[in-house]
Formats: C-alpha cells, sequence, structure tokens
C-alpha cells in the first residue's frame, strides 16, 4: 500500500495539523484549559500520522484499519473544536473555519473507508 506521492488526504490532513497546532498555540496563549488544548493537539495531528501509517501498512486490512484510526480521530477533533465554540474560547469564524476542514477530512476518510473495504476483484 506505499505510494511515493503524498495523496490529496495526506496533503489535506498535513495542512489540518499544521492549523491545530498554531489553533493549540493560541489557545495555550489565551488560557483555555491544558487538557482540552492538548486533547484537541492529540487527536487533530492524529489525523495524519495515521494516514501516514495507513500509506506504509503491508496489507489492505492494516491499510483499512489505520484509515479507521485516522476517521475516529478526526470525529473526536470536531468534538473538541465544537466544545471550544459552544464554550465560547473559539470565535464563530474561527470555529467555522476549523470545522469546515475537519468535516471535509472526516467525508474524504469516510469514502476512503468504504472503498478499502469493498473486496478486490
Amino acid at each position: 500500500m506505499t505510494d511515493s506521492k503524498e495523496s490529496i488526504v495526506q496533503t489535506k490532513a498535513f495542512a489540518f495539523a499544521v492549523r491545530i497546532v498554531n489553533l493549540y498555540k493560541w489557545l495555550i496563549e489565551n488560557k483555555v484549559p491544558v487538557k482540552i488544548a492538548e486533547q484537541l493537539l492529540k487527536s487533530g495531528t492524529s489525523i495524519g500520522a495515521n494516514l501516514e501509517e495507513a500509506t506504509g501498512g503491508y496489507s489492505r486490512k492494516e491499510f483499512a484499519a489505520k484509515v479507521g484510526i485516522s476517521y475516529k480521530e478526526a470525529r473526536e477533533t470536531r468534538y473538541w473544536l465544537r466544545l471550544l465554540h459552544a464554550t465560547n474560547y473559539l470565535t464563530d469564524q474561527m470555529a467555522t473555519s476549523m470545522l469546515t476542514d475537519c468535516e471535509e477530512l472526516i467525508r474524504i476518510l469516510a469514502a476512503i473507508q468504504i472503498s478499502s473495504q469493498k473486496p478486490t476483484a
């Protein structure tokens, strides 16, 4: 399942991770509870990390498992972003921007999960 060229989803996941790291720094500077900021950092950066592992997987089954973890991490990230917004730590504009990117990753990962579970011919 290795691929020498980075896929679109890997590129998007990496860019999202960069945004998450920058948001984490901003949250810490703005005195957001550290535990919440750390949860967001962990789940938001884990999406791309698990995709990298998926790409280096030895089998289709391993690939599908790692993509599944990426999907779960993206959903968890969406939860933390929604919580930060609902508790007024993120402005509407910040939340909308981050959630839009997160939702896109969730949709892409869901589609990859579905296609990776189809039997090969």
